[in-house]
Formats: structure tokens, sequence, C-alpha cells
């Protein structure tokens, strides 16, 4: 299904495959320019029968921050030709995505249907004025025209995800008592507008793309019977396709996460689908062609949006037309890569494709002379490595102490909610078949091994740190690593040690079902439910030794998940505390110098690791021996950090 054509009213689509919008920081400054042209054309090459841009703002009140890019020159025009030229040059179509930020634009110029602050934003918007309304609504006109001489094939209205368009339609933002608020009719008439300005202004074959807010999943959103009225009158208006938006960036329920279950929200699409006569696009934790596939094939959507999917392996489609879907680099949905680092202000990249928004300062060549290389450890940097030093020409060889390769990934991703760790083993257990890399499984490394080889990497990770904490009556403090192989019997009552990511994986672990279906997720979360419905667990504690916030340091995008997740368990959580010992009477701990005791069976140390050394510190002063992820530092150690380190040093040899 993915490979078939799409005939629109005026237009083709080769597939069904869209490259959803996604913001990577290259679409501000000039000298990102060529960057930003060779992440879309690679793309482009890999199949993708229509990309959509990151958001480009209609007018300067309208930008996310002050420096955001916006669309509305024709400098812009110029600047943006060798992009869709590039794009066409490998039979692809690609849209503008214009996006007004409304009371979301971090500056304050934001305005908004009504001056009411985002929570998440500081900045409280200024109402807008009749002559601001239809000013803006030319704004939008505009960039479109300007769009299509830039040789865009369309363009995408946010219209959804509580930015300005969403920000008209629900109750929640929009207090009018004019004619654009009020009614649901007055509170649409904006988007409606918009979408009739645009087609006015541009020729039939340019495509409109209206991404529709299905579900807001905030208080005061539009009902369903308002969203189909939306969608009906903005089918009138003009929309040629319509995406499916989901959530409001203030909500407080994941959407697109590890722990959303895969096509969680299809049955919205599917809805829309039911609205409308134009083409639908599903989105959000579509990551597999099977799943793609089966919404296709269930008549849920008419085509498939994948965007961090498309960062994780640009090749996704061909991959999949020339049925090798083991070998495509399936996105697992961290954010770290992603959307972390674009909060952050840094480029967008991918934990499980370091090359990625970095396609020109990354590439992979030929090395000059073929060397003979041992990787020592098959964990995720060390498949990585290999596959990089294989696909530069050498000789790789891969050992692992172990039988099996995969590392920390084999214990994540028996974590509830990180299940999809698992296609990243795959993908890199085909790429080292595809590339025939050596690989010596139960094989320990052995000094004598180094006049065999030009090069050593060590790859060979990090160990759970031991708890120093006294204990009697025969109790011990267990590992995490034990705990989710499954080597230890756990007990009802749980102490868990650490407040970082183990910590929190911990909590899921022990707290969380696998494989979360998408009613169970649905009633977790409370969408489309009266209420959440949990299951009552077994008591849980969580400790830290330092003051202040458990999770502080977790992912910008997903840690409040895992702390709300924590809050849904009820699990208790104290800081600022020393740990004492550990026997029948249970945890014995100090908070503010008074000793308490936790009335727990079972301790479970998630307090960090240690690197493994003990197989190059003898080594490391040659400059043959090179040293990477854990091994190298097991401080705040990450896959993000390993897999890149694996390409840099790969990059070097």
């Amino acid at each position: 299904m993915l490979e078939q054509k799409l005939k629109l009213k005026n237009n083709e689509l080769k597939n069904r495959l869209v490259m959803g919008s996604m913001h990577t920081g290259l679409e501000e400054g000039l000298r990102n320019h060529s960057k930003l042209r060779a992440f879309y054309e690679a793309r482009a090459k890999g199949g993708v029968g229509l990309i959509i841009t990151g958001g480009y703002s209609p007018n300067l009140r309208g930008k996310l921050t002050p420096f955001s890019s916006s669309f509305n020159s024709w400098i812009d025009v110029l600047k943006h030709k060798s992009i869709t030229q590039a794009v066409h040059k490998h039979d692809g179509k690609i849209c503008l995505q214009l996006l007004h930020a409304g009371r979301y634009a971090y500056h304050p110029l934001n305005t908004a249907p009504s001056a009411i602050k985002a929570p998440i934003n500081p900045f409280k918007p200024k109402k807008m004025s009749k002559s601001a309304i239809q000013s803006t609504i030319k704004s939008f006109a505009r960039s479109a025209f300007l769009a299509e001489k830039a040789g865009y094939d369309g363009v995408e209205i946010m219209g959804s995800e509580g930015y300005l368009i969403n920000e008209f339609m629900a109750p929640r933002t929009n207090k009018r008592k004019d004619e654009w608020g009020g009614t649901p009719e007055n509170r649409m008439r904006f988007a409606c507008e918009v979408v009739k300005a645009v087609r006015s202004v541009v020729s039939k074959k340019f495509m409109i793309i209206f991404r529709l807010s299905m579900l807001d999943l905030v208080d005061d959103g539009s009902s369903i019977y308002e969203v189909e009225q939306q969608a009906k009158s903005l089918e009138k208006a003009g929309v040629d396709i319509f995406n499916t938006g989901i959530g409001w960036h203030e909500a407080r329920v994941p959407t697109i996460a590890s722990m959303v279950p895969q096509g969680a929200f299809k049955r919205s699409s599917e809805q829309l689908k039911n609205m409308v006569s134009a083409p639908v696009i599903a989105v959000n934790r579509i990551n597999t062609p099977d799943i793609a596939n089966q919404i296709l094939n269930e008549n849920q959507a008419d085509l498939i949006s994948m965007a961090r999917p498309l960062l994780a392996d640009p090749d996704f489609f061909v991959k999949y037309q020339q049925k090798q879907s083991d070998n495509i680099n399936i996105c697992i949905a961290c954010n770290q890569g992603c959307l972390d680092n674009v909060f952050k202000g840094k480029r967008a990249t991918c934990l499980v494709n370091p090359q990625a928004g970095y396609e020109l300062e990354y590439a992979i060549e030929k090395a000059p002379k073929s060397k003979a290389v041992l990787v020592v450890g098959a964990g995720p940097a060390g498949m990585a490595c290999a596959c990089y030093l294989a696909k530069r020409g050498h000789k790789v060889t891969l050992i692992e102490k172990s039988s099996g390769m995969g590392g920390q990934f084999n214990l994540a991703m028996r974590v509830p909610g990180k299940e999809d760790f698992n296609y990243t083993l795959t993908y890199f257990k085909s790429e080292l078949a595809r590339l025939k890399v050596n690989i010596e499984l139960k094989t320990a490394f052995d000094p004598d091994m180094k006049s065999k080889y030009d090069d050593i990497v060590f790859s060979t990770g990090v160990s759970p740190r031991l708890a120093n904490i006294e204990c009697s009556d025969d109790k011990r403090i267990l590992a995490y690593d034990e705990v989710i192989r499954g080597e230890v019997e756990v007990g009802k009552r749980v102490a868990i040690l650490g407040a970082g990511g183990i910590g929190f994986d911990m909590v899921a672990f022990l707290a969380e079902p696998a494989n979360k279906s998408i009613d169970e997720f649905q009633s977790q979360w409370g969408i489309e439910t009266e209420q959440s419905n949990h299951q009552e667990q077994d008591k849980l504690y969580m400790l830290k030794r330092s003051p202040g916030r458990f999770g502080s340091e977790l992912g910008k995008t997903t840690g409040w998940i895992h702390r709300q997740v924590a809050k849904q368990q009820k699990v208790e959580q104290i800081s600022d505390c020393s740990y004492v010992s550990f026997s029948n009477k249970g945890l014995e701990i100090k908070e503010n110098e008074i000793t308490r005791f936790l009335d727990v069976d079972t301790v479970i140390a998630c307090i960090g690791q240690v690197s493994n050394t003990k197989n190059y510190d003898a080594e490391k002063e040659n400059s043959n021996v090179h040293v990477i992820g854990g091994a190298k530092l097991a401080q705040a150690i990450d896959a993000k950090r390993a897999i890149f380190e694996a390409l840099e040093v790969a990059r070097r040899i």
C-alpha cells in the first residue's frame, strides 16, 4: 500500500509516504541553507513521496522566537528555490508549512484571539484587533503565493497543536464576542478565511494541506462535533489534504514518546476520514512499514506521515520497496537527538543515526587505505562502529565476551515503553551481516590480539555502580541489571535508590504492563474516557541523596512523562536523605538527621554505572587504540553519545 500512487484533484503523489513537518534548527541562518537542502534531498532521494518542511511564519508576530524562520519576501523565494529543485530532482514533492505561533510565540510581540497567557510561555499575548486579523490572513496568502514562486508544490497550514489557528477554534483560548468568536461558526471563521485567501492566489495544482486538531487534549478544547463542522467547512474552502493534529503543546498527555503505543492515534485519522472526502494523513508513532500498511489497508487513512522515522533512516521507503525492512534503521521515539536538541536551541539529529541533520559534515567516505580493525564489545556503540568502519572499506572483526550482542539495549528493551529499542538491535545485526563483518561471540579480548590488527576500538560498555550500604539478615542490595534480566526475586515493597533515568525505568519495569495496548494507554491518560484507570501497584519508594526535584536531568520532552507515571503509581519520593543499612527491619535512612525505617523487602540500586576499563587500561596511550561510549565515560552515559562517538572514531580510522 505505501508504494501506491495517490491521485488528487489537480495533482498526484508517487506514493503514500509523507515526511511530516519537523523543525531541524537548520531553517534559520544563511550558513545553514546548504545543510537544509542536503537534509531534504537525502529524504527525497530515499523515495519519500511528499515532504513537509518545518514551520515558517507568515509574519513577524507569528515567529516562534525572535530569530525563528519566516517566509514572506522575494529573498525567501530565492533562498528556497535550490531546496525545491533538489527535491524535484528525485521526483519528490515538497510543501512549505505555514505556522503562526500565536500565544506560543516566545517573544513579547506575540498575539492571540484573546489575551490569555499560555502555561508554557512567560509572555502574555496581545488580543488581536479586527484589522490585525485581516492583515494576518493576507500574510498567509502572500506567503503561499511566494511559496509557489519558490517551486513549492503546496503549503501545509498549521491549524493544530495549540498554535494561532487552533487558538481561534478552541473555546479555551477564544473568548471573543465579535464575528471571530463565540459560536463554533465564528471560531472557525479565521481558519476558513485563511484557506480561502490562500486558494485565491495560487494555482489549481498547488496543494493546500490543513493540519486539523482532532484531539486538543486540554480542557475547553473543540468537541468532536465542532471538529467535524470545521473539517467540512475547510474542505469547502479549498483544502486538498487533511493532516491529523494530536494534542496541544501544553497538554499533559504523551503523544509521540516511546511509551505511546505504535499507531495510538489511528482512530483519530479514521474519524477525520469519515468526515471529509479529501485524503487524510495519519500521524504519530507510526515507525514501521507494517504499521503504516495496516492503517492504509484498514482504510483509516490515505497517507502516512513519518517525521522522526525519516530522521532515523532517510532510505526508509527504498529499503521497504526492496523488501529489506530489517535493514531500516527504525525510530525508537526516544526524542533525545531530535526534539530535546531543538528545545535546547541545537540542531536536530537522531540517536540511532547521528548523520541526520549533518549530511554534509558526517558523510562516510571510503578510507584511503583498508585496515584490519578489531572492535571489542558488541553493545550499541560497538555494533555501530563496526558498521561504520565496514562502510569505509576496513576489514572489521567484532568480538563480544558474552553469548549475544546488544549490551545495555538488551536491558532497555525489557522496560515497558521502550520495547522499540529491539528494532535498533535488529537493524545493526542486519547491517553487520550485510557488510560481512566478522563476529566472534563468547570471545574476550586478549593482549595477544594486538599484533593482528592495525587499530583497536574498545566499546566495552559499563557495569552497574554498586551501593555501599551495610546489610544484615541475609539481605543484599540488588543491581538494576539483574532485576531487569529476571535473575533475582523482587518483593512486593521496593525501594529504588537513584532518581535518574535508570531509576524511573525501574518504576516502569516494576509497575507498568509491557507492550501496552492502545486502549490501556488511553485509559491511563484519560483520553476519550471519564477518568484514568490505574491498577493498584505494590508499594514503591524512590530515594536520592541530593535535594531537589526527582528526574531533573531527564530529557525535556519525556521527563515530565516519567515523573507523571511515578505519580500515577503512587511512588513515594524521598530526597536529601542518606542510606544507613538494610535488614529485616527494612531500609534504614536518615532524613533531616532523623532516622527512619522504610518497610521494604527489596532494595534496588539505580545509582549509575562504572566503565568497564579492565581490557584497555594498559593500551590507552597507544594512538591506534580508541575508546568510545560507556567505556570512555560512564557518567551520564546515553546511547546518543555512544553511537555518535562510534561514527567519529570510524571516520578518523
